[in-house]
């Protein structure tokens, strides 16, 4: 039974996350739908790089599945993307994967970007992509105050109050603020992250651009080690998964 690398985009807007929920359309649904329409007889499962939630977006999701037939990974590729049209999801890149290749054990690292449009009006052509923002923020004291976040650290006070990983621990490899006209970007990487950790950093960051809260705080809060102790979680449109590392690309 080949196993198949996919990459795939999707808009979050209007789905339940990238899990299968017992209430809504998750992207797992519309791509597991989509693959048992080429399966010969069993349903097909997939499984991806990270679970996404409702409303967040991916631009480059890695996800594993075994077909019961073989089928050339471009083949492949037009075949899903045909069964999955009338969804916002689709498949970038398809490959064939070693039968131990699995997309969440194998990463060694994931990235996002979250996008802030602040200005006044409120977006039209980035609406549902963007979190809007109606006024100034400061920039460089974001950038600030997001590097006493960076290394290896307790990230109890960014974690969801439901997360369920094991340990809050977590190593995060870059958080940067940048902007780009009436847009900011933060963008975030590390081998994994803790859920809501990057809503949760951005919510608390926008405090000090805001100037309600001055750089040093975001520290005190990370030693807090406690989730009331930091900011707001971020809305989700706001958040795409830009790409997954792995030791050797399995689309090369």
């Amino acid at each position: 039974m080949p196993r198949y690398a996919l990459e795939l985009e999707y808009a979050g807007t209007g789905l339940s996350g990238w899990q299968r929920q017992a209430a809504g359309l998750s992207v797992q649904q519309v791509l597991e739908a989509a693959a048992s329409r080429l399966a010969l007889a069993a349903p097909v499962a997939a499984t991806a790089a990270g679970r996404t939630d409702a409303g967040v977006h991916a631009e480059a999701m890695v996800v594993h599945l075994d077909l019961d037939r073989a089928i050339a990974p471009a083949r492949l590729r037009d075949a899903l993307n045909f069964h999955m049209r009338t969804h916002a999801v689709a498949v970038l890149r398809a490959a064939v994967a070693a039968p131990d290749w699995h997309a969440r054990f194998s990463a060694t690292g994931r990235a996002y970007r979250y996008r802030i449009l602040a200005r006044p009006a409120r977006p039209a052509l980035l609406a549902g992509r963007v979190w809007h923002v109606d006024r100034a923020l400061d920039v460089p004291a974001m950038d600030a105050a997001a590097r006493s976040l960076l290394g290896r650290h307790d990230f109890t006070s960014f974690r969801a109050t439901a997360c369920q990983a094991r340990s809050p621990l977590r190593t995060l490899d870059r958080l940067a603020v940048s902007r780009a006209g009436e847009l900011i970007e933060v963008v975030a990487e590390a081998r994994s992250f803790l859920h809501h950790q990057v809503r949760n950093m951005v919510g608390t960051l926008k405090l000090v651009g805001e100037g309600r809260w001055p750089v040093a705080r975001v520290a005190e809060a990370l030693a807090a080690r406690d989730r009331a102790a930091a900011g707001p979680t971020a809305p989700a449109e706001g958040l795409s998964l830009t790409g997954v590392r792995y030791p050797v690309d399995p689309f090369a």
